[in-house]
């Protein structure tokens, strides 16, 4: 069984970076607030760790 996170987008993307819109819109987010659970792997962990500003970890 693959072990999954919830990740929330918690903040706009419209001042950021290129990068880091980027890497938003490549874990999936499409609006503010918006809930999504992936599979938690290292892809997935760095991805976050680089939009940690924006993001947050739903228990």
């Amino acid at each position: 069984m693959v072990k999954k996170i919830k990740i929330k987008l918690t903040k706009s993307i419209i001042s950021e970076n290129p990068g880091a819109r980027k890497t938003v819109q490549a874990l999936g987010f499409k609006k503010m607030h918006q809930v999504l659970e992936k599979a938690d792997s290292p892809q997935i962990r760095g991805m976050i760790n680089r939009v940690a500003h924006l993001v947050s970890i739903v228990e």
